[in-house]
Formats: structure tokens, sequence, C-alpha cells
């Protein structure tokens, strides 16, 4: 809701307490930019004199509000006062199978049936849920829990198991949701330990919680608090029981736990097990002996000296931002309140991929051609790689890795200004070298600072990295191109290693291509880039993003796979962004990718180091480079936000395996995608090729523009035919 807060004035209406109050009235606070409205009732109302009063309370309250633009319900127990309530877009948020719950109202079921039929949207708090829920209502999306990691993450200022006896833990609300034998079992199996139970006791009676003398229950805590909690612990636990009331839950405390850097213990909740289950830092397992032993894992875990378990904890906690979140579902909203599909349910094209590619096909089309256009994306977000956010600390991060806008075409720049307003920026690189920081590309200062080579000019420069040379007979690879100009000593110094990190292999195994990024130069011009246009949009990539793709000719759907509903859509043209092996099923076999790891960290620091990019090219050092942020968006802030990026194997799609073999996979597809009359293959991952945000934003206006000549061909040769 404090998202929402940033688009919409939002007001978050709560159950009704009762007191002596006489009249019923309402009590207003804020909590940040969001008012909570707690109505106070009189004590004896029946049911219908309680709804009339919530009835006359609400119709009061809005008739001093702004129309409502978007009704949303937790609990359709809310339903039968706010029936009345006219909105734009009525919103189901289903979070939990409330009907499953100890003390249900014998009428959440047909009032749940009344507002599934009102609804415009239903949001499922899991995957269970949603599977549930799906046959229910035309349009049912799953959200399943997301996490504030900065928020979480302050409990890793104490390590877990440094010292001391073995502390476990669990917070939230302590129901019938618990496993209460299994908390008994557990404490009389290691006394030695200390478990803690945190939340409020609801709808059982506290007389039937275990009492043992290691088994602590103190009370509930406040969000802000929960940190500091969790920073008390080795392990955190979860023992639910395995009944109605827990089938379809996704518990959000599950990544908050990863990201409090705890290894988590849960029976076997079936969304637990879906989307945690075969990451090392969760144990799944049946009460009992088995779950104690799983407890003797986890804390064997954190006792070890390798974090493996938590790097892959936080590979997975990178792409659940609750930012993430709201953002996909205001684009649902926007589409419902904008008329969502076309009247006639058809649109002239379907795009896959919201990236450059795929917003620059999207905006012309939409403007330019005044074509009907849905946009899909299956992240839960547009702008692709270059998607960027504001972390917890308030910095602008690129969620992806730095993306450094950089071109020499007008046409480009032009177009994409547009939609942005422009920071100047010249981007600089240092390479960690022999213990120091020098320029990158190799330039005279670089020279004179690892060598003291006393190089004045270019000429000497020149003749410097002449004399160190190796020419070969026949250039075929990358280390024969850097070897060839440089020499060896340079190429084991700033590229050897980098290369084999980034791509996985020996230079002497890769295309000659690879080269053109790591250029020399003479002069002492220590500028990444040398092109004629070079800035940052000054309120990011996503802002951008959101421009070019506000048309009304343009629906986007995020978070959505085009996989799981291509057979629904009713379309002319389909556009494709996506990887082009995955189109065809991997037809010929998977084409070959090197993957990124994202570290983002907040540092208590103004800054970190001297420019946005450093490189690492020592290969005995694990990451490829660092970048600090607020060189690239001039923000100012008494803490920075860094990146450091490690190459992977397996993940996204980053970057295509220049190697002979591959490209030649890759033409055994490309003949596929010919044969494809109806749809157009667009981008770095549909062409297999490492393009650069301007190449592609060049190559997206220079498909367009073929396709607008088309269309002129056909109709001129619809008129003659008629």
């Amino acid at each position: 809701m404090t998202r929402f807060a940033q688009r919409w004035p939002v007001v978050f209406w709560e159950e009704p307490e009762v007191d002596g109050a006489t009249l019923p009235d309402l009590r207003i606070r804020h909590e940040g930019d969001v008012r909570i409205v707690t109505p106070v009732l009189p004590a004896g109302l029946d049911d219908a004199a309680t709804q009339a009063a919530l009835r006359a309370l609400l119709d009061d309250f809005l008739s001093g509000e702004a129309p409502v633009a978007v009704r949303w319900y937790y609990t359709p127990m809310m339903l039968a006062f706010s029936r009345g309530v006219q909105a734009a877009v009525t919103v189901y948020d289903c979070m939990d199978e409330l009907s499953a719950f100890r003390f249900a109202p014998p009428t959440l079921l047909d009032l749940e049936a009344e507002l599934l039929d009102r609804a415009d949207l239903v949001f499922t708090g899991g995957y269970s849920l949603f599977e549930a829920k799906r046959d229910r209502h035309p349009d049912v999306r799953p959200f399943p829990s997301s996490v504030d990691v900065a928020h979480f993450a302050r409990a890793r200022s104490r390590t877990p198991g440094e010292k001391g006896s073995a502390r476990f833990g669990f917070y939230g609300v302590i129901d019938e949701r618990m496993d209460l034998q299994l908390l008994a079992q557990l404490a009389d199996a290691r006394p030695d330990w200390t478990i803690e139970i945190v939340g409020p006791v609801v709808k059982i009676d506290p007389a039937d919680l275990p009492r043992r003398a290691n088994l602590h229950y103190p009370g509930a805590r406040t969000y802000d608090e929960l940190p500091a909690t969790v920073a008390g612990w080795d392990v955190a636990l979860m023992p639910f029981a395995i009944n109605e009331a827990t089938r379809f839950i996704s518990p959000t405390k599950t990544p908050e736990y990863l990201a409090a850097g705890r290894p988590v213990v849960s029976t076997p909740v079936t969304d637990v097990v879906r989307h945690y289950g075969a990451l090392d830092a969760v144990g799944i397992a049946e009460r009992g002996d088995a779950f104690v032993a799983a407890c003797d894992a986890a804390l064997a875990l954190v006792r070890d000296d390798t974090n493996d378990w938590l790097t892959q904890a936080d590979a997975l906690l990178a792409g659940m931002s609750w930012d993430d979140t709201a953002a996909q579902m205001i684009a649902a909203i926007d589409g419902v309140a904008a008329g969502g599909v076309p009247d006639d349910g058809r649109y002239d094209y379907v795009i896959v991929g919201a990236g450059f590619a795929g917003a620059v096909m999207a905006e012309r089309l939409a403007a330019d051609g005044d074509k009907r256009v849905l946009v899909l994306d299956r992240r839960p977000h547009i702008g692709g790689n270059a998607y960027d956010e504001h972390d917890a600390a308030g910095i602008l991060i690129h969620r992806y890795g730095p993306h450094i806008f950089h071109t020499n075409s007008a046409d480009v720049f032009d177009y994409l200004s547009r939609f942005t307003e422009w920071r100047p920026y010249e981007h600089r690189v240092l390479a960690e070298v022999r213990g120091q920081q020098v320029p990158i590309p190799i330039n005279r200062t670089t020279l004179n600072r690892l060598f003291d080579a006393g190089l004045e000019t270019d000429a000497d420069t020149a003749d410097f990295l002449t004399a160190r040379a190796e020419p070969v007979a026949t250039v075929a690879t990358s280390e024969d191109v850097v070897v060839s100009a440089v020499g060896r000593e340079l190429y084991e110094l700033f590229f050897r290693g980098y290369t084999r990190k980034q791509w996985g292999l020996d230079p002497s195994e890769l295309d000659k291509a690879v080269t053109a990024r790591v250029p020399t130069r003479t002069n002492t011009d220590d500028r990444y880039f040398a092109d004629r246009f070079q800035a940052m949009p000054s309120e990011g990539y996503t802002a951008m993003f959101r421009r070019m793709l506000d048309h009304p000719n343009i629906t986007v759907r995020v978070g959505t796979d085009f996989a799981d509903i291509r057979d629904t859509l009713d379309y002319g043209r389909l556009i494709y962004t996506g990887p082009i092996d995955e189109y065809f099923g991997h037809r010929y076999g998977a084409l070959p990718y090197r993957s990124l790891r994202f570290d983002h960290r907040t540092l208590d620091t103004e800054r970190h180091q001297q420019v946005a990019v450093v490189n690492y090219p020592d290969e005995t050092v694990p990451h490829t480079r660092i970048t600090e942020y607020k060189h690239l968006t001039g923000q100012v802030a008494p803490v920075t936000s860094i990146t450091i990026e490690y190459p992977a194997a397996d993940g996204d799609p980053y970057y295509p395996i220049p190697r002979p073999e591959n490209q030649a996979l890759f033409k055994r597809y490309e003949a596929l995608a010919l044969a494809e009359s109806d749809v157009i293959f667009v981008g770095r991952l549909a062409t297999y090729r490492y393009y650069n945000m301007d190449q592609v934003v060049g190559q997206a206006l220079a498909t367009y523009r073929r396709l607008r000549e088309q269309d002129k061909v056909e109709v001129s040769h619809a008129a003659a035919a008629e």
C-alpha cells in the first residue's frame, strides 16, 4: 500500500473495534502516505445494525473524498457494507483460504462468490491458491510473497552460529496453523537450544501452548522490530501444522528469513516446497525426528565457514522485490481501467518482451502506425535488463547491472529524447591491476602507472605497444588479437583472467570479435566510450520506458509468459524479442549463453570508489566488476549503493557465447525464423547477437520502417485489386 500511495491516495479501512463508545465513529491515523481508518462501534450491535453503522460511516467518509479509483478487498466480509461504492476497478486480493480458518463466518463463502462475480481482477497470495481460484474468475493472477531485502538484511549485522547456545525462532500469528505438538517435540529433543516463538496468540487458548524451560513466547513485535528479533536467532523455524488452514498458504516470512541471512526449517507446506525446496538454505521435514534432524543440519550450515547457501538464497531473492509486485499489480489495474483488451478482443500486434526492442516497436506501431498492440513480458516489470529502481536507501540502482547509454546515432538519440531528459555523463572505468587502479581501456596513463614508462606523446605510446606486440601468423581467436596488438604481458594482466571469468572459456577458444569490447589508446583520454552522445536518462530507464509505453493503443501485461497464453490470443502478427531457440522449443538444442549474478549492497559510506565501475581482471578474484550508482545518477546521500557482479553459467541469458559452432546452431534456428511469415524476430536474444542499447533501438526503428513500407505496398496492391 505504501508503494501504491506513490500513485494514488490510499485509505486502508480496518475491521471495526468495539468499545464503550455511545455512537459509531472513525479513528484516523497516518502511516507515511497511507491513511488508516478504524471504525469504532458501540457494544451490543447485532449483525444488521453493525453493517448499517459501517455503511453509514463509509458513505459519510467517502462524501468528502475524490471518486474511488480502485476498490480493493482483502476479505469478502467487507463487501457486506461497501457494495454501493462506485470504483473504476475492483480487486479481490485473496491472500488465504479464509473459509478454512477456525471461526470463519458462515456468510464468508457466499460473500466471496459475490465478490468474485463483481471483481475485475483477482490476485492470489501464492500459486496453490491461484490453482484453487483460477476456474472461478476470468482474470486470476498469482502473487507469491515478495520481500524488502534491505529491511531484513539488517539482521546480518550478527553472523549466526558464532557463539553461545543455539537459538531458533519463529515470528507470526500463533493460531490453529501452528503445530504445537511439534514445538514440544523440538524443545524436548534439544533442551540446550533456545526456541523463541514471537507473535500474538489468536483463536487458540494460550493455556494450550506447550511450556518448556527452553521455549519462550515473548509476544508480538512490530515490522520495524523484526530484523533485530531475527538477528538473535541462528535458524528460523516454520513449524506449521499440515491441515486445511495451511493448505494454500505462501508464508511471507520465508523470503524475509532468508533476507535476514538465516536458514529456514519448515514443515512441508506446498508453496514452500514449490518455491524454496531446492535451496540449501531451506530444510523441509515432517514433524518428529525428521524435523529435529533438519534443524541439526541447518545449524551445521551456519556454523560452517562457507556461505554458498546464502549466496544461492540471495540469487533467488534478487527477483522478489515488492516494487516489482506493486508495478505488476498497477499494470494490471491500468489495463482494466483503460478498457483491457480491445472491444473485439483482437490486437494487430502482440509483442513478446518489454525491453528496448519490444518497447520501441510497440511505441512506433501504436503512435505512428495506429496499431493496437499487446506487450507481454514474463518478468514483473518493463524495461528488460535496463530496468532500474530505487533501493531501500533511495539510490537509483540497475537491477541487472550497469547500463550506460552512448551512441553515435543522432536518430537514436533524438528518438529516445522524446521520452526522457538527459543527465550529461561520460563513463570512466578503472581496472584493479598489480595493487592499483588504472584506466581501462589501456591508455598512456595506464602504461605510465604500471611500467613507469615515462611516455609523453601518442607516438611514444604507439612505439611502446609496438615493441611489446607479438604478431601471430593467423589471427583467429581473441587471444591472437590482443597478443598481436599489445603483447603477452598486457594480455595476461588485463584480458586473459577477465575473459575466462566472463565467458567461462579461455580467450584462445573464443572468436576474435570478443576483443572489440577492449580497445587500447595512445593518448590520455580516460573515457570508456568515445561516442558523440553520452548521457544517462535523468529519471532513469524505467521512467523512460513508462513514457514510451504510455499510449491508448498499447496494453502492457507483465508477469505473463507468452507461452502460457498464446493459444488464447487473437492477433495479426507477432514480434518476438525473446530467445529464438526457446520460441522453437529448443528443437535443435539450447543456444549457449553466459549469465550473471548480482550482489546488491548498500554501504554506510558516502563514496566507495573513484568511478562508477571498477573491473577486476585477476582470475583469483571471483567477481568481474563493482558498480557504484551515485556516479551515474549524481545523487547525494550519506550512504552509497553498489553491485558486485559475478559471471555465471546458468541463469537469465545475457551474452551469446561467440564460437563458430554456436553461430552454426543459430543459423539453423534462423532458417526456421525466416519461414515464419507472420513473426518478426527483433533484438539480441532473437538474433543471438550482443547489441549495445543504441544498436537495439536502431534495429527496432529500422524494422518498424520496413513494416510500414510493407503495409503501404500491401494497401496499394489491395486497392489495385479492387
